[in-house]
């Protein structure tokens, strides 16, 4: 008996330029494993979209003009463990915005002006869980999130929220809050690959955070500055 071949990712687009939509569409579309199974002008129409069409990825616009990819995310958050994965569209200078979608519950993010190769890609791997953010980038991210003081109430709930973590946990969290690849955090802190594999994993399910910015961001406010 032969496998049955997989069903394609269901992809939502999210952009109030139909031009972006359209250039979205058409790069998808040569990837037979990806299916665009609708497209949305406005984060108001995001959730009942979702609901109809049961998307596994949503490509999301920050910038939209009733309600922004934030606040849509966020709803889309709120859905639990049926909720698809999210991929922030953003454009170059957008940092602060990209940060707040992520804490909001975003897997990633891509610049609209990336390759189709590489929106292909980052699909794939947010269908599998993966969060679509390089080392590099978690580091630019940070460094640019941390130019300015952390304010104190959000700094003393994250240093409560890290509490709750065993020693090595969060060891590991400080490391990915530097950008550290997983082979880099095995290295500093003795471990294998594997093992910071689990330390994050479990550190994510601790703390009921969706991917590894989310745990770099809350390790920086939780730390001493």
């Amino acid at each position: 008996m032969t496998d049955r071949p997989s069903a394609p990712v269901r992809v939502l687009l999210v952009d109030d330029d139909p031009l972006v939509r359209t250039g979205l569409r058409l790069m998808l579309r040569g990837a037979t494993d990806l299916e665009v199974v609708g497209e949305v002008a406005d984060g108001t129409g995001v959730v009942d979209a979702v609901s109809r069409l049961l998307p596994d990825v949503v490509l999301m616009d920050v910038r939209m003009p009733y309600l922004d990819g934030i606040a849509a995310t966020r709803a889309l958050s709120a859905r639990g463990d049926g909720a698809p994965a999210v991929i922030v569209l953003t454009t170059f200078g957008d940092d602060v915005n990209v940060v707040a979608a992520l804490r909001a519950g975003a897997a990633g993010f891509l610049l609209k002006h990336a390759g189709p190769d590489e929106i292909v890609d980052a699909v794939r791997r947010s269908a599998r869980g993966e969060p679509v953010l390089s080392p590099t980038v978690t580091r630019t991210l940070i460094d640019r999130l941390t130019t300015g003081p952390v304010e104190n109430t959000r700094s003393a709930e994250a240093r409560k929220r890290m509490s709750t973590l065993s020693r090595r946990e969060r060891e590991v969290a400080a490391a990915v809050a530097e950008g550290l690849a997983n082979s880099e955090i095995a290295e500093r802190l003795y471990m294998s690959v594997s093992s910071v594999k689990v330390h994050i994993s479990s550190a994510l399910t601790r703390l009921d955070l969706s991917n590894r910015i989310q745990l770099a961001i809350l390790a920086h406010d939780a730390a001493d500055h």
